[in-house]
């Protein structure tokens, strides 16, 4: 969960979110370095220039000047192709979860036990208990177990939504008819919400999304309550 003054990311739940953090880590110190040395070659020139008349070619320096941003960007590249791999791969998923998008709430399925359905809706300022978050909060959760590969399903039923919940590091368009899919493993318990991060109509802002995790055997608990109601 983020809190007031955070500049970076959420703490990861998730290997996927680890690498991205590590990946801005490692682009951000390419940036850093990349400023710092363009900087000082502007200032130089600068100073070169006001000091001295003499303008001489320059082809070592320009050689450098075209070959050096080649390799920095292949540097930031290889690992960038590396994790978009990672993001988009599926191996064996232990549970399949559908979302469906609507104006303004979210409806989920687990076919794989019993065809489980319910709808999530964003619980009002008024009912929110102790400890609850504003806008955050939904009255019926997702609810999933840690360390199984998960695999999500997101489609939309009128608009174009997207299905996001960052300390996961997961974020994908819900289009109408068409099927687009994450997957993640969600390593530690607890909470972890998201929103819809597509500007889908009025109440775009209040559509949240909230993932718990659970052990398998409370997990299954959970599951089992659906077939005994």
């Amino acid at each position: 969960m983020s809190h007031w003054s955070q500049v970076s990311f959420q703490d990861a739940a998730s290997p996927i979110m680890t690498m991205l953090i590590a990946f801005h880590d490692h682009a951000m110190l390419v940036i850093i370095m990349v400023l710092t040395f363009v900087s000082y070659a502007m200032m130089a020139l600068m100073i070169n220039k006001f000091t001295s008349r003499n303008t001489h070619e320059a082809q070592a320096v320009e050689t450098i000047w075209t070959v050096l941003p080649a390799g920095i960007l292949l540097f930031l590249a290889i690992p960038s192709l590396q994790l978009l791999y990672l993001t988009d791969e599926i191996m064996e998923p232990g549970v399949t979860l559908k979302a469906i998008g609507h104006q303004w709430y979210w409806s989920y399925e687990y076919t794989d036990f019993f065809n489980i359905e319910f709808d999530s809706y964003m619980t009002s300022t008024p009912d929110l208990n102790s400890g609850e978050f504003r806008l955050l909060e939904v009255d019926n959760r997702v609810v999933l177990p840690m360390n199984v590969e998960v695999r999500v399903l997101i489609s939309a039923a009128d608009v174009i939504h997207s299905w996001t919940v960052p300390a996961l590091g997961v974020k994908a368009d819900a289009i109408p008819g068409r099927l687009n899919q994450v997957s993640f493993i969600i390593q530690r318990p607890g909470v972890f919400y998201g929103q819809c991060s597509e500007i889908c109509g009025a109440n775009h802002s209040f559509m949240p999304i909230s993932v718990e995790s659970v052990n398998t055997d409370s997990f299954i608990s959970w599951i089992n309550s659906f077939k005994n109601s």
